[in-house]
């Protein structure tokens, strides 16, 4: 009872104190990068923290696997360094000892990141998708900043307007250069308000000219207008199927025999088979030498960690383009990790002792 309570509460210390670290710094890296896609104009600035909410809830499960992972490796090897482990091995206590200790204190992070991994990741996925998809596809002059040039979503009119005093939908110094098969138009006026036509969004001008130069055929037109109408609607947002499969829901996705949903599904089942695995192998690297202070085992941690998240990463894209079946991957990666830190925990019990006992030098007249 002892062992099991001792172990389970500097696990727990060390698990939350590596997720405030980790969430902390992947935060201000997603902020960073939030940010720049706002300023580059692909999201909306209003929407940043929405946004960011949900890019760090989809990430939540990876996080939450990566600290509970460095919190086992961390905390083993303080207790190897602290010669507490060699007071537990000389009790008769061995390293497979501490498997349960650690499933225990773990198995609820291990169901949030199930949680995680199954419903808010596709959740999270799809409200963002949903987010930069309507700021993408909003009507021209609503992604125009006053006192800005602004280029339209389809790349062929440039806009420039100051917003009227009365409200967003009227402005005054309109100015749009439009380009489209040869043919390159200015079009300047007074007044310019949106009105709607139908199910048309149409932007009306007042007291203003065009300018229009035709390459092809080496023609200018210039016409003055009193009223002048330009339809800029709102195209239609996306329909559900054309959501990546990373915003479908799980249950779609165990209905669809896609190979790209395959692929997805097989990351999210992959991530959270990773999770289990990842507590077995970290009992295996954390043995280090108390004669040496180094953090040479946590190094090789974060190694193996990498090398598994990215081996989940590239079983998507084999079961996705078919070269592999679901099955297949999973068995594959996740049962090899499997083998490989049950080997390594029978090693570090069993091998790895008596080597230490092959090595000792002997007694003379022993």
């Amino acid at each position: 009872m002892l062992f099991d309570s001792t172990l389970r509460r500097d696990l727990a210390r060390s698990f939350g104190a590596t997720l405030v670290v980790i969430l902390t710094i992947v935060l201000t890296m997603m902020l960073i990068r939030t940010l720049g896609l706002a300023a580059g104009g692909k999201v909306s600035p209003q929407d940043v923290v929405l946004l960011l909410g949900y890019t760090a809830l989809g990430h939540l499960a990876t996080i939450l696997n990566l600290s509970l992972f460095i919190a086992v490796v961390a905390t083993l090897g303080r207790m190897y360094r602290d010669s507490e482990m060699a007071i537990w091995f000389s009790s008769g206590a061995g390293l497979s000892r501490f498997v349960r200790p650690v499933l225990r204190m773990s198995w609820p992070v291990l169901l949030v990141v199930t949680l995680l991994t199954m419903f808010v990741w596709p959740w999270g996925n799809q409200n963002s998708a949903e987010l930069r998809d309507r700021y993408e596809r909003r009507s021209d002059l609503s992604r125009v900043a006053p006192g800005q040039f602004q280029m339209s979503s389809d790349g062929r009119r440039v806009f420039f307007i100051e917003r009227g005093a009365e409200d967003d939908r009227t402005g005054r110094n309109v100015f749009i250069l439009n380009t489209q098969a040869g043919k390159e138009s200015v079009t300047s006026a007074r007044t310019g308000r949106l009105e709607m036509q139908g199910n048309d969004q149409v932007l009306v001008l007042e007291r203003g000219q065009r300018n229009e130069d035709d390459q092809a055929k080496d023609e200018k037109t210039l016409a003055r207008f009193e009223t002048y109408r330009v339809l800029v609607g709102e195209r239609p947002l996306s329909t559900k199927d054309a959501l990546p499969p990373r915003a479908h829901r799980t249950i779609d996705l165990l209905t669809t025999p896609n190979p790209k949903f395959q692929g997805e599904l097989t990351w999210r089942i992959g991530l959270v088979l990773g999770g289990a695995n990842l507590l077995l192998l970290g009992l295996g690297l954390s043995a280090t030498n108390p004669r040496r202070a180094s953090s040479w085992n946590l190094l090789f941690a974060l190694l193996a960690f990498i090398v598994y998240f990215n081996l989940i990463n590239l079983s998507q894209a084999w079961v996705a383009n078919g070269r592999m079946g679901m099955g297949a991957a999973l068995a594959a990666i996740h049962g090899g990790v499997f083998l490989i830190a049950i080997v390594l925990l029978w090693w570090r019990d069993n091998g790895a002792v008596r080597g230490l006992w092959s090595r000792a030098p002997r007694v003379a007249g022993a």
